[in-house]
């Protein structure tokens, strides 16, 4: 059964690339104004970085689903390109690599109500189904201090991505430089012991969680501050350099 499931999500992951090669969702003048205007990574690049970045953004557009809930009967043009952005800044150091096992993407208005959890979330990210899922108003509320480490969007796509890394039947799977991982993991744990003890840190009190919150927490500091993380832990931020295959510092005017 679970050979036979990952034939089918192959299948369809596939379908969805051909589909994209014939249909693109190509951006519109709209498209292009809420990224000059809306989205600091995008504004801060070079014309020809601008260009690759739109070209990526267009796939993403193509091959991902968006998808209303909880009271959202439309998904607008703002929400799908600031999501599909997000995706694109975080993978913008591969060549080629847009998350296919996570081909949904769910927006709720606010906060939503897990039946699963019996708890109340932000957002979250369900490789079983293959969905991140976001709230709009918490996503929008990352965006508005693009200084303080806290974004919801980067949080998310981060989680996908490290789950992504590990899923080998879709095309995309250890693309991590396998010596950047493991001098990232050298560092996370004096780290986490450092938060779990309640010293002062970069990182919020979510990071000392558990690998995978770190992982998240660290991005978010890694695309939101990256100079003010670099002078924290120079070595940490080195190896996230090697691992997304890039450096936020340069982009900042």
């Amino acid at each position: 059964m679970k050979h036979r499931a990952q034939y089918f999500n192959r299948l369809g992951w596939w379908l969805k690339e051909a589909r994209a090669n014939f249909y693109p969702r190509r951006l519109t003048l709209n498209d292009i104004k809420i990224l000059e205007r809306s989205f600091p990574y995008f504004q801060n690049l070079n014309p020809t970085h601008k260009e690759e970045f739109m070209q990526k953004l267009s796939r993403i557009l193509s091959v991902k689903e968006f998808i209303g809930r909880g009271g959202i009967e439309e998904v607008t043009p703002e929400m799908e390109v600031l999501i599909g952005s997000t995706i694109v800044m975080v993978t913008f150091g591969w060549r080629r690599i847009r998350l296919p096992h996570f081909d949904k993407i769910l927006i709720y208005p606010n906060a939503y109500y897990s039946s699963i959890t019996k708890s109340y979330h932000r957002g979250e990210v369900n490789p079983k189904y293959g969905i991140i899922v976001v709230s709009w108003s918490c996503f929008l509320d990352g965006m508005k201090d693009n200084h303080d480490g806290v974004n919801l969007g980067i949080h998310e796509i981060a989680h996908a991505l490290k789950l992504e890394n590990q899923i080998y039947y879709n095309g995309e799977s250890e693309f991590f430089n396998p010596l950047a991982w493991s001098s990232y993991q050298e560092l996370v744990g004096p780290e986490m012991v450092k938060i779990e003890a309640g010293k002062s840190s970069i990182f919020r009190g979510a990071a000392g969680l558990n690998e995978h919150e770190f992982f998240a927490v660290a991005l978010e500091n890694f695309f939101e501050r990256p100079k003010t993380f670099f002078d924290y832990h120079p070595k940490l931020y080195g190896t996230l350099v090697q691992l997304l295959r890039q450096d936020p510092r340069v982009w900042l005017k």
